[in-house]
């Protein structure tokens, strides 16, 4: 049996990456990955059952990097202000850093694979966040709301500010825009009004 070459595993799973973001999902195909990678298509199955595993695979492993670095100095029991303030920082500094891997988890979060990438590397995630929220709406920090009106208010400015700094251009496309420290603070700091008591 052959063994597993680490290198060629990662060549793998950064062409999947830039396959998908190029190509979608409808034209992503094993054999024209494994041409990419310079391997035969019988490597690829030393990897990965098939190209749903794969996919799969790929999807879980970024989405579980991706929000253990939104958890990087974060704890659940943080003061609101400076829990959010935190995972703002990290979520923009992993969304610019890693522009590639981003665009690949929306097309497949919005793909069939969605909801299984989701659930499987969002579970410990998902319990850390939901303990910040409660943990402040118990310490009477912010106004009581449901976990998805927090999330649109705390983390869909943050989005959008990182949107336009990807495209380059404000809004409309008429001027430039990067996000800075002070954008982003100023719009940290109105989420938090919006929040707060």
């Amino acid at each position: 049996m052959r063994t597993r070459d680490v290198n060629k595993e990662e060549l793998v799973k950064q062409k999947t990456i830039e396959m998908i973001v190029k190509h979608g999902i409808e034209g992503f195909a094993m054999n024209r990955l494994a041409k990419e990678c310079g391997i035969s298509v019988a490597t690829l199955y030393i990897y990965y059952a098939d190209k749903e595993d794969l996919i799969k695979k790929i999807g879980t492993e970024m989405g579980t990097y991706f929000f253990k670095s939104s958890l990087k100095d974060f704890s659940p029991s943080m003061p609101f202000a400076e829990g959010i303030a935190k995972q703002w920082e990290n979520r923009a500094n992993f969304m610019m850093q890693n522009t590639d891997k981003i665009a690949c988890w929306e097309i497949l979060q919005n793909s069939n694979y969605g909801e299984a990438i989701v659930q499987e590397s969002l579970s410990e995630f998902k319990e850390i966040m939901m303990q910040f929220l409660h943990g402040a709406i118990e310490r009477k920090e912010i106004v009581p709301v449901s976990k998805e009106v927090f999330w649109s208010i705390a983390y869909g400015p943050l989005y959008n500010l990182l949107r336009f700094h990807e495209k380059g251009k404000g809004l409309g496309g008429n001027s430039p825009f990067q996000l800075t420290n002070e954008v982003q603070k100023e719009a940290l700091n109105l989420v938090i009004k919006a929040l707060t008591p």
